[in-house]
């Protein structure tokens, strides 16, 4: 993969908020040879649609309960609006980008999670058609992916958590960087009864702050996604407050916003 690729893993929640320069500084990254691969979710939207269409939210550990007709509210949300939303920020940015969904070219498999028999059509990567991104890439499109997955049978598709998704497609490209856009500064630390940015964790502090519950909530399946690309070939993975002017800028540049997440 070109060295110069990296993954924007862009949460549901923080979709609405972004500014219109976070697309421009997406676009002119990607004319100084710094090409972006994205991966989004749309959380809030799925709970917001099911919600008008009288069908019930519910989550098992953090992983939405997804039977049929959950599936196709699922894929019309992430696939059919938030996705094209996306597309079409960046390209009124002046750049230009392609949308897909995991089911495109059979572009992520997946399997059922473990606890499939409780969770449903909810699933897990085991491979992503890095080719076809490289090809989208190498025609000057910026990828922009929806975590829908499809089945080793060609037929069944599968829910995939945003963030596992983006670290599986950040491994398989042999990105050395992902970067999460949040809503929030980084992964924060009390500290003299104050509030402060993490610059960088190690991969094996993860766990023990989870259990201390200096990592909680939503950021828990983040920091474990980060992990588990670490553990491929990514180098590191940067947590950021995506409406910071030029964020992505800055965290290519390397001047210490955000939380980093190394080996």
């Amino acid at each position: 993969m070109n060295e110069h690729c990296f993954v924007i893993k862009c949460g549901g929640s923080t979709l609405a908020a972004l500014p219109d320069s976070f697309f421009t500084d997406m676009r002119n990254l990607q004319s100084l040879g710094s090409i972006p691969v994205i991966v989004h979710g749309g959380g809030p939207a799925i709970s917001n649609t099911l919600e008008k269409l009288g069908i019930a939210t519910e989550f098992v550990q953090g992983l939405r309960k997804t039977n049929e007709a959950v599936l196709d509210v699922v894929e019309m949300v992430l696939a059919g609006q938030i996705n094209k939303e996306i597309v079409r920020k960046i390209q009124r940015s002046g750049a230009r980008a392609l949308g897909l969904s995991g089911v495109d070219g059979h572009l992520i498999h997946a399997q059922p999670v473990a606890n499939a028999d409780v969770v449903g059509f909810v699933g897990e990567v085991t491979a992503v058609n890095a080719a076809l991104i490289e090809g989208i890439v190498a025609m000057g499109y910026i990828p922009v992916i929806a975590p829908i997955g499809l089945g080793e049978d060609g037929a069944q598709r599968y829910n995939i958590n945003a963030d596992t998704a983006a670290g599986a497609v950040a491994s398989h490209l042999g990105v050395e960087r992902m970067i999460v856009i949040t809503d929030v500064p980084g992964i924060l630390k009390t500290i003299h009864g104050e509030k402060v940015v993490l610059p960088y964790i190690k991969v094996q502090e993860v766990e023990a702050m989870i259990a201390s519950g200096e990592i909680y909530g939503g950021m828990i399946p983040k920091v474990r996604a980060a992990v588990q690309c670490i553990q491929g070939r990514v180098q590191e993975v940067v947590i950021v407050d995506g409406s910071m002017p030029e964020v992505l800028s800055r965290v290519l540049q390397g001047n210490g916003i955000g939380t980093r997440i190394i080996k």
